[in-house]
């Protein structure tokens, strides 16, 4: 009796020797199971760990996705002008304007990030007839960068011979420095959203109103006085002309009498320009898009009155690439303005005739002169108001410096398009045609 109950307690014998035996005994059924748990097990685990690498490919993705994203796109907040609201920033702009003043070209090269020598020697020479600067006020608006500022500095300049103060407005991107002091960053290497940062504060509502006020004070005090146009004018022209001679004397050369070929570039650059008209097609563009968000008004003027707003990508018709930076295009049936600035083309065409058309003779006269024309100039260029170089042909691209009047480019090709491709420096650059000849 005991042994029948110790069996029904333990059927399968005692110990280690009791469980093999059972185990080989029962072993076509357990097997099975086993494996079937063991694949199971394995399934589980192999599902997590895929659970597990999406999860962090997704997160991974996502990160990236944030930073190209950051990289590309920046939050513009839309935040009231504030004036006189960063003392370090007030104090920047008075010892900057007390130098252009007294001609300090040392301190204002330690408050600017980049001054080329041009910019010194100008700032010297216009300092000779500036008196004072009796107002100066200062807008600030966050920058696109914790410790930057863009500010709008409104002033009133006062020269030696003239009685009245004029008014003008100048916008600044401030940065701040290792030593948390602020300083002008006027390098021209900011990226893309630094620059779109910009652009979008200045088509803010109390921006463009600031920008207005001072064009309306400019405008209406200069058609109130006819003298205040001439004095502006000559002052100008005085300034460029001695910055273009002090360029000619620190280079040790005389800057050539008009119509006079360089030594050397008679070879080289006739030559060049001919193959050049003759490589390469002049094109006229037909329509432009922007790049940008910006105002469409109904003339060439930022006081003017708003006739809609042109989105990023949006196509217009060019009617016509005004010199004063203004584009007139065609909109909704209308005649409307856009600045140039926010413009790129979108469609050219080819304004050569093609080479199976035979052009009749005074066709042929005509090209001949026109030919004859170009070739006389070619080869050179002479600066007739100062202009930025720019490593392409639009208003945005990076600024190579500046040239001012008198100076003499290489001429590599005058094109249709209102720019005109040029040496500068050894390089390959562009100024707008219409200060040169």
């Amino acid at each position: 009796m005991d042994r029948e109950n110790k069996d029904v307690r333990n059927p399968y014998g005692t110990g280690i020797e009791g469980l093999r035996d059972w185990l080989f005994r029962y072993s076509k059924i357990i097997m099975p199971i086993v494996l079937v748990i063991c694949v199971a097990v394995t399934v589980v685990i192999a599902v997590n760990a895929n659970k597990r690498k999406s999860a962090e490919e997704e997160t991974a993705e996502t990160t990236e996705e944030k930073n190209i994203s950051d990289d590309v796109a920046v939050d513009v907040p839309v935040v009231p002008l504030e004036q006189d609201a960063v003392p370090g920033i007030n104090e920047l702009f008075s010892k900057y304007y007390n130098a252009m003043v007294e001609g300090d070209t040392d301190t204002m090269s330690r408050l600017v990030d980049h001054l080329d020598a041009t910019e010194i020697l100008k700032a010297q020479e216009t300092s000779k007839y500036i008196e004072s600067y009796p107002t100066l006020t200062v807008y600030t608006k966050k920058g696109p960068k914790e410790g930057t500022y863009v500010a709008y500095v409104y002033t009133e300049v006062k020269f030696h011979d003239y009685e009245k103060p004029i008014p003008g407005m100048r916008t600044y991107y401030v940065c701040t420095d290792e030593n948390g002091e602020f300083y002008l960053n006027e390098d021209g290497e900011e990226d893309e959203s630094i620059l779109s940062y910009i652009r979008e504060l200045n088509l803010q509502d109390d921006v463009i109103d600031l920008n207005n006020k001072a064009a309306v004070a400019y405008n209406d005090m200069l058609a109130a006085d006819d003298e205040m146009a001439d004095f502006i004018l000559d002052l100008n022209s005085e300034i460029e002309k001695n910055v273009g001679e002090a360029l000619a004397r620190e280079s040790g050369s005389e800057t050539p009498e008009q119509g006079e070929v360089a030594e050397g570039q008679e070879e080289t650059g006739e030559g060049q320009e001919e193959e050049n008209v003759q490589n390469e097609p002049s094109v006229v563009v037909t329509k432009v898009k922007a790049k940008d968000v910006v105002n469409i008004r109904t003339s060439d003027s930022e006081t003017a009155d708003k006739l809609g707003k042109a989105a990023v990508g949006d196509e217009f018709t060019l009617l016509e690439e005004k010199g004063n930076g203004w584009s007139k295009i065609s909109y909704e049936g209308k005649d409307a303005y856009i600045k140039s600035e926010f413009l790129e083309p979108s469609e050219t065409q080819q304004a050569d005739a093609g080479e199976d058309e035979e052009p009749d003779a005074e066709e042929t006269e005509t090209t001949q002169t026109d030919n004859s024309s170009t070739q006389a100039s070619s080869g050179k260029v002479t600066v007739k108001e100062s202009v930025c170089v720019r490593a392409s042909a639009s208003e945005n691209g990076e600024k190579l410096g500046t040239a001012y009047v008198g100076e003499v480019l290489e001429l590599l090709m005058k094109q249709a398009d209102g720019w005109t491709k040029v040496k500068y420096n050894g390089k390959t650059a562009y100024v707008k045609s219409e200060y040169v000849e």
